[in-house]
This record gives structure tokens, C-alpha cells and sequence, in this order.
């Protein structure tokens, strides 16, 4: 299941060592059986977005699709619950699911991270990882739509996953694309404001316009 090892180097951060292991990626990518002609087009887009231009820009533009927008996070449980306590409880049971298989995790990542499942799921068989993916499609396809609207190669990974798991990609001609202004965080980001809203002019001591 080297493919899906393949696809979460491609989700995880761009680094030096990344560019490095591109070729390799690629050559995993264009091996498996598992990934159709469409969703290898996308990933090869994606491939030489990261292979091209500043290390910089790519690192800026990856912060800016996965860690300023909650459509697009690639901690899976965060969609799911938010910042609520079954999101604890959901992890604690991936991390059992993990050790059970034997394996512990090295990195500070959390176990809901997506691409810390697929490095999971790439030492399981077949079988497993399409039910474990086919469990959390609705999720995948919800961060393929966000990043399709957002006009980013990395929905090619996603869409990739999703026909694993055995579903339809998403139709990126449905998706209605969005445009944010850089560093723009989207609106399930906001925070709420602890007060109602109350006018300017109603808070004592402010001066009142004339």
C-alpha cells in the first residue's frame, strides 16, 4: 500500500526532504493499480507544483489552505466535533486502534491528522484501508469540495482517496469556487464575540458624534 504512504507525504508540509522524495512519490503514484488515469493527471499537477518555484511559497501556501481554514483541516475529528469533548474521545479510540496493529506514534501530530492515518493505513491490508477510508468519505469529500473551490492541486489527493475508498470523486464542475484574500481565515474560524453587539455610541465614557 506504498500509494497511500505516497499520498500523505503529499498532504504533510512541504519540506526540502519532500522535494527530494518527489521522484519517488511520483513513480509510486504512477505504479499503483489503485489510482485511475484522472486522479494520477491531478496528482502530476500537484507534483510539479511542489517540485516548481520557492520552497517559501510553497510553505506559505500550504498554511494557507490547511491552517487558516477549518473546510479544508486535515485533522479529521475536527470536522466531526469541533472542538468538543467526543473529539478527545475519538482520538483516544484511533490511538487504541493504532497500538492494537502495533504501532505508536513517534510524531507530535495528532492521530486524527490525515496524513498520520494513511502512513497507518499503507501498512494494513487492502481491505482494511478502504473500510477505514469509506468510514470518513463524507469528511474527504467535504475537504476535496473546500479545496476545489480554492482552485488547489491538492484536491487531487483527495480525490484520489475517495476512489479508493470506493465512491464517485467529487464533481469539481458543481463546486463553486470562493476567493480569499491572503491570510484570510474563513468564517468557522471566528471567533464569536463574547458580548452582543452593542453601538459605538452606547458605550459610556465614548464621545458621541455631533
Amino acid at each position: 500500500m506504498l500509494e497511500l504512504r505516497a499520498l500523505g507525504a503529499l498532504l504533510s508540509y512541504p519540506t526540502a526532504e519532500l522535494r527530494e522524495a518527489l521522484p519517488e512519490i511520483a513513480e509510486a503514484i504512477r505504479r499503483s493499480p489503485l489510482i485511475a488515469p484522472r486522479e494520477r493527471a491531478g496528482l502530476d499537477v500537484l507534483l510539479s507544483e511542489l517540485a516548481g518555484g520557492e520552497l517559501m511559497t510553497a510553505e506559505e501556501r500550504y498554511v494557507g489552505l490547511f491552517d487558516a481554514s477549518r473546510a479544508a483541516s486535515l485533522n479529521l475529528f475536527e470536522h466531526l466535533h469541533g472542538d468538543s469533548r467526543d473529539r478527545g474521545t475519538a482520538m483516544v479510540d484511533l490511538k487504541r486502534i493504532y497500538a492494537r496493529a502495533g504501532f505508536e506514534l513517534a510524531t507530535s501530530e495528532l492521530p486524527d491528522y490525515l496524513p498520520v492515518l494513511l502512513e497507518y493505513l499503507s501498512c494494513r491490508d487492502l481491505p482494511e484501508a478502504r473500510a477505514m477510508l469509506a468510514d470518513c468519505a463524507h469528511i474527504l469529500r467535504a475537504i476535496a469540495t473546500a479545496l476545489i473551490a480554492r482552485g488547489s492541486a491538492y484536491a487531487a489527493v483527495l480525490q484520489a482517496l475517495i476512489v479508493i475508498a470506493g465512491e464517485a470523486p467529487v464533481d469539481a464542475a458543481a463546486v463553486r469556487p470562493v476567493r480569499e484574500q491572503p491570510g484570510e481565515l474563513d468564517r468557522d474560524w471566528a471567533e464569536q464575540p463574547a458580548f452582543a453587539e452593542v453601538p459605538l455610541a452606547a458605550i459610556p465614557g465614548r464621545p458621541r458624534p455631533r
